[in-house]
């Protein structure tokens, strides 16, 4: 079979085109045609050589979390789907011994990873973590829910996101942004965000936006949220600046939920605002198999469709990290293989 392997880790260059052997499927595995997989920034940090993860004595190393595709094979003891199925992966992987997968949810496992290996033409996964497409979802909208719309959605449900709600999305129209503005309208509630790019503002808008701010500075960022009202929620996959930034414009009570580092891994923030008016900054990481069922629930009711920027083919995947590296896009980039 073929993957687009990383075979250096320094950007979009660094990607081959390989030919590798076609996995077998053991106990409780599945082999899966991949139809689509959807690219995240967790790839490409691997890519930059920015992940603790992966490094040199890894490569070639195939990366690739949220896979979607058609079972070809299941191993022994696999009874939850089988060939001819419609599939997509949720990429968690966990321990299933820890006292947090004992008593959930599933993404405080102690031992908590993900699944690699979605940018090929098939991928051997564990059959748990498969859900079954009901005939009105496609695999491309699929492979767009795993990681950026599994993440945003339970990012809500930590902050508690609900009707008549005001949610801050700062860098809304990166995959977890787009993703927290629809499911906010999905969800009832109202959102405000940010882009340094009118025309990706302007697509936003027809995507749900309520409100729209043309800046990055988080001091005018501030002054404009000022203008509209203090929020109840912060959907923050940015961290840096940005934290400071969420927890100024928080309403007393308010909840921000973290799930990045884009703009950088450590924050400085005014510890009297955080205490003195009870606001809650809460980590995230991913989300649950629940979480994603629902969501492919929720397309399937037409209730949201996921917000593809472009599709690839897999000879062109370094092209497709280009693109997320240059911030071209709104909305997620999908490889075809």
């Amino acid at each position: 079979m073929r993957a687009a392997a990383f075979t250096d880790l320094t950007g979009p260059n660094g990607v081959s085109i390989v030919d590798q052997p076609t996995p077998e499927p053991e106990r409780r595995e599945v082999l899966v045609d991949v139809e689509a997989c959807a690219i995240n920034r967790h790839d490409l940090w691997i890519l930059e050589g920015d992940s603790a993860m992966v490094d040199t004595d890894d490569l070639p190393f195939v990366s690739g979390l949220d896979v979607a595709g058609v079972v070809r094979d299941i191993g022994e003891d696999v009874t939850n789907v089988e060939p001819g199925d419609r599939v997509v992966l949720c990429p968690n992987e966990t321990c299933g011994t820890c006292r947090y997968c004992r008593e959930g949810p599933e993404n405080l496992c102690e031992n908590f990873s993900l699944y690699h290996g979605g940018l090929a033409e098939t991928a051997c996964v564990q059959a748990d973590r498969l859900i079954v497409l009901p005939d009105s979802v496609g695999t491309v909208e699929a492979a767009a829910l795993p990681t950026a719309y599994m993440t945003a959605y339970h990012m809500l449900r930590r902050i508690e996101a609900g009707p008549a709600d005001l949610v801050f999305v700062p860098g809304a129209t990166g995959g977890v942004g787009v993703a927290g503005v629809q499911l906010a309208g999905v969800l009832g509630a109202h959102s405000v965000g940010t882009s340094s790019s009118r025309a990706k503002l302007d697509r936003l808008e027809s995507l749900g936006l309520d409100h729209a701010i043309e800046d990055t500075d988080p001091d005018a960022i501030q002054e404009a949220i000022a203008d509209i009202e203090p929020v109840d929620g912060v959907l923050n996959h940015l961290g840096g600046a940005y934290t400071q930034l969420g927890l100024d414009v928080l309403r007393r009570d308010g909840r921000m939920a973290v799930c990045g580092r884009t703009a950088g891994g450590t924050s400085e923030i005014d510890i009297p605002d955080l205490f003195l008016g009870h606001k809650r900054i809460i980590g995230s990481t991913m989300g649950t198999q629940d979480d994603l069922e629902t969501l492919v629930e929720l397309v399937d009711d037409g209730a949201f469709t996921p917000e593809i920027d472009r599709t690839y083919s897999l000879s062109e995947t370094g092209a497709a990290f280009t693109a997320m590296q240059d911030r071209e896009s709104v909305g997620k980039l999908v490889v075809t293989p």
